[in-house]
């Protein structure tokens, strides 16, 4: 039951982290799409060669600024997801580490009680060996 309770929450974590990239992705290309809207409205724009270039200037430094800055966000949103899958990593591995621990406490168990049963049958055995030996020789 465990398992598939993980199951589900790995599935749904996943689509979580698609429809995340998928927003980053959409982020993007709206970006983008800004910018080769601004940068045709200034080409088809009635103006003089160095008011042309002037504003292509700036719409280029916007354009690169709004792409850092998307850049940046989505570079946080990583980090924070790498961070969430290794603090989840490193829970998996010690639930693993004391889950093997605990089996191989319940093997050394398992062996000093067969070890402690195996002196104590030889003890039996060897007391009433000890036993019967006198009898045998006073009958002989």
């Amino acid at each position: 039951m465990g398992g598939e309770f993980n199951g589900l929450r790995r599935s749904h974590m996943a689509q979580h982290q698609r429809r995340d990239s998928d927003a980053g992705a959409r982020v993007a290309y709206f970006v983008l799409g800004a910018t080769v809207g601004a940068v045709a409205a200034l080409l088809f724009a009635p103006k003089s060669g160095r008011e042309l270039r002037e504003d292509l200037a700036d719409a280029t430094r916007k354009g690169v600024d709004r792409a850092r800055e998307t850049g940046a966000q989505l570079s946080a949103r990583a980090g924070e997801y790498y961070e969430t899958a290794s603090a989840r990593a490193g829970e998996l591995a010690a639930s693993a580490r004391e889950t093997v621990s605990r089996r191989g406490e319940r093997v050394t168990a398992a062996i000093e009680a067969g070890k402690q049963a195996y002196r104590e049958e030889k003890r039996r055995t060897e007391s009433s060996a000890l036993l019967e030996q006198p009898a045998a020789q006073d009958e002989g």
